[in-house]
């Protein structure tokens, strides 16, 4: 008995001693790809005429800088044919306009050129309704101890609307975002949630509410679902790429990652009670 009680505490400790082992996982590294963070936001109440596009490349798992991409060329035009050009901070991948003009409905195209390949995207503007009040609920969440802030908006009867949330707060390293359509909702008043069981009286939410068409609905929909976990399981296969809108048209094959909208947007600053 005595020799089996060590055998047994001697091959414990060599397990414990194996876990200690440090372990190098070879992965295997894709080409990098173009990466167009494009969200071109009209904020209520100014003239939307300060935009932003960022311009970045895929790059290894385990490195800690991202690359950015320098001296391309971007602009945007509209209906009309006006061409609104995008300027880089030299060596920052940020590009900037001081004259764009956001019209509610109007179609813009956009167009990156980088390396002789031209990426085009092509989106709607869409509006967004006034956040029309607020209220809190300390008794929220599944085990009824968080705190839960609703916002609410009147939805547009006469059309199809979709909405994306965006919830900042000192209490999360991230933004949080969710999205909703109207499809049980049509003409109604709707509201957007979120939880969080950390806040304490002063702490402040703030949340943006935006205006998006139906496929930036549907490509956040997925990125959420991916963000949330996706209900799989530890040996599920890594989630595929989610293509967005933009189209290289030079090389099909040779796609960007991420995604051209152009949205109305209402911001607010809650402050816990």
């Amino acid at each position: 008995m005595k020799n089996i009680k060590y055998i047994a505490i001697l091959f414990l400790s060599i397990l414990c001693f194996s876990c200690e082992e440090v372990v190098d996982v070879d992965l295997n590294t894709a080409p990098p790809r173009l990466v167009i963070d494009a969200s071109i936001d009209w904020i209520k109440g100014t003239d939307g005429a300060s935009q932003k596009i960022k311009l970045t490349t895929t790059t290894g798992y385990f490195q800690s800088v991202i690359p950015v991409v320098s001296n391309a060329t971007v602009f945007v035009t509209n209906s009309s044919n006006t061409i609104f050009t995008f300027t880089e901070t030299p060596g920052t991948g940020e590009y900037f306009c001081a004259d764009f003009q956001p019209v509610i409905g109007e179609t813009y195209v956009l167009t990156v050129v980088r390396d002789g390949q031209t990426y085009t995207a092509t989106e709607k503007m869409m509006a967004v309704p006034e956040i029309t009040r607020t209220e809190q609920n300390n008794e929220g969440g599944f085990s009824g101890d968080d705190t839960e802030v609703k916002f609410f908006y009147n939805d547009n009867g006469n059309e199809d609307n979709f909405y994306l949330s965006k919830f900042v707060t000192g209490r999360l390293p991230y933004p949080d975002y969710d999205v909703l359509d109207d499809k049980f909702f049509q003409g109604n008043e709707m509201f957007g949630v979120f939880t969080h069981e950390d806040f304490v009286t002063g702490d402040e939410l703030n949340i943006s509410l935006l205006g998006i068409s139906e496929r930036y609905y549907n490509y956040m929909y997925i990125l959420i679902g991916i963000s949330e976990g996706g209900g799989g399981g530890p040996f599920q296969t890594t989630p595929a790429n989610v293509r967005g809108n933009i189209i290289n048209q030079t090389n099909s094959s040779n796609y960007a990652l991420g995604y051209f909208r152009v949205s109305e947007r209402v911001d607010m600053t809650y402050t816990i009670e």
